[in-house]
């Protein structure tokens, strides 16, 4: 009497066969441990496009999937992301910035170990118009100077600046072409600022802001809107645009004395 057995036939390369279930963990272990430790030892820095699956599916010798629940683990770990269309690459950390505080971008990029660099895009000096009232309290007839730049950890666009400098408050300001520091550093180093507010909002990327950081317009963001004042001179108002996975915010306090 002939007997018969029901055989499961994989479509998966030998060295991924599913009758090998040690192999498959191995080869999953092993894919995630190579990538991982390339990345926390810096030899993949943040911004880095990891191999293509089909690149790695070759060099391990094993199926799309294997190579696939890998990166979903490095993925969930937060040491890499996935760009339609584009790839995965090796994550940018999130940088924190003390919510009352007046910080340096260079700064705040420099403790995340990337390099940093900056471009001035649009750069004017105009008379102040009704618009800029809501932003920087300056009487009609005075001048500003209108300036828009973009931030830069890497080759990667960090911060979209936009800014209004008063030129009564800094005059200098008129015929700086901010080539060696970009508008903030410089305005650090020359005006002593006496008081400052803050305004933090979770937005939507407009088009431009979009553009300048070359993310998806819509993507949620995050914008620090900050007047400073010298005495009773307002100085200067910024917007700042960040990518909203990429920042966050912190504040340390204690409690008020009681009484």
């Amino acid at each position: 009497m002939d007997t018969k057995q029901d055989r499961s036939v994989s479509s998966d390369p030998p060295g991924d066969a599913a009758d090998n279930q040690g192999q498959v963990l191995s080869l999953h272990q092993r894919i995630l441990g190579d990538v991982e430790g390339r990345i926390l030892s810096g030899e993949w820095p943040p911004g880095h496009r990891i191999p293509f699956e089909h690149e790695l599916t070759e060099q391990y010798d094993c199926s799309r999937m294997t190579v696939n629940k890998a990166l979903t683990e490095l993925v969930k770990r937060g040491l890499i992301e996935r760009r339609r269309k584009s790839g995965s690459y090796v994550t940018f950390p999130q940088v924190q910035s003390a919510v009352m505080e007046i910080h340096d971008v260079k700064l705040e990029v420099q403790s995340l170990g990337l390099d940093y660099s900056f471009r001035v895009d649009e750069r004017k000096v105009r008379k102040v118009e009704g618009r800029d009232r809501e932003r920087l309290d300056l009487p009609s007839s005075g001048k500003l100077l209108d300036v828009t730049c973009r931030h830069f950890a890497g080759s990667r666009p960090f911060c979209f600046e936009e800014r209004l400098i008063s030129l009564s408050a800094v005059p200098e300001a008129e015929e700086e072409t901010f080539e060696t520091a970009a508008p903030g550093s410089w305005l650090l180093g020359k005006v002593p600022w006496s008081t400052a507010e803050h305004r933090i909002r979770a937005v939507a990327a407009s088009k431009s802001a979009a553009q300048a950081l070359d993310i998806a317009t819509g993507t949620a963001c995050l914008v620090i809107e900050r007047r400073t004042w010298s005495g009773r001179a307002p100085v200067t108002h910024v917007r700042l645009t960040y990518p909203g996975d990429r920042h966050e915010l912190v504040a340390q306090f204690a409690p008020s004395p009681i009484g």
